[in-house]
């Protein structure tokens, strides 16, 4: 039901993926406007055999189709926590992006990080975004865990998110796995990670929110 370990151009080919330690290098269209996705397994396509398949590569072929000027950066790394994310943002903000989509904190709930560090880390996060970036629209990927850490736990975690997005103004995904989490014929083997149908679903949950904004 979550990762891994409510509101002319020229056309781009390629989606490009970052961790703090590569980047694929990818032609670019310096007038295009920078989407980027930063998140975890979720995010980043693990178990996927290409890239493109994850929701984000579905998104940059929907961009394309409709010939909109905007290029996709890939930012997701599997396993990343929110602590993690607020360690490598600024390296993330070294180019502006017109959308930011804020995919974290799954990994937290699952290993019961304490929900204050895990609100703290994405509130971070979002400051340092609105701080550099004042003018780039943010959205924030709802997510939910499973009951394993008890009912308090999950309820607040589910939570943050809403709460977040009415605190800091932001656009909100109320759920990134809706009709995709729990559903063994979406998922992997692992019962964990949406396969490529299932990134479809993924991609169509985002672009509710997203399309309006481009």
């Amino acid at each position: 039901m979550c990762a891994c370990k409510s509101d002319v151009p020229k056309k781009a080919t390629t989606i490009e993926t970052t961790t703090p330690k590569t980047e694929i290098k990818q032609p670019e269209d310096t007038r295009s406007k920078r989407i980027v996705f930063f998140g975890d397994s979720l995010t980043a396509g693990y178990g996927l055999n290409d890239v493109t398949d994850a929701f984000p590569g579905i998104i940059q072929h929907k961009i394309d189709s409709l010939q909109l000027n905007y290029r996709i950066v890939n930012s997701g790394v599997s396993g990343e926590t929110t602590s993690g994310g607020k360690n490598r943002i600024d390296w993330v903000l070294n180019e502006e992006p017109s959308i930011f989509v804020l995919e974290l904190g799954a990994n937290d709930g699952l290993r019961g990080v304490p929900l204050k560090q895990t609100k703290e880390n994405l509130q971070a996060i979002i400051t340092a975004v609105k701080n550099k970036y004042p003018t780039t629209k943010i959205v924030l990927a709802g997510m939910q865990i499973p009951p394993n850490m008890g009912q308090d736990y999950t309820s607040e975690f589910k939570n943050i998110f809403p709460a977040l997005a009415q605190k800091n103004d932001l656009f909100l995904i109320p759920f990134l796995l809706e009709n995709v989490g729990g559903m063994a014929g979406l998922n992997q083997s692992d019962g964990i990670h949406p396969t490529k149908e299932g990134h479809q679903i993924l991609a169509k949950n985002v672009w509710t929110v997203l399309a309006p904004l481009l």
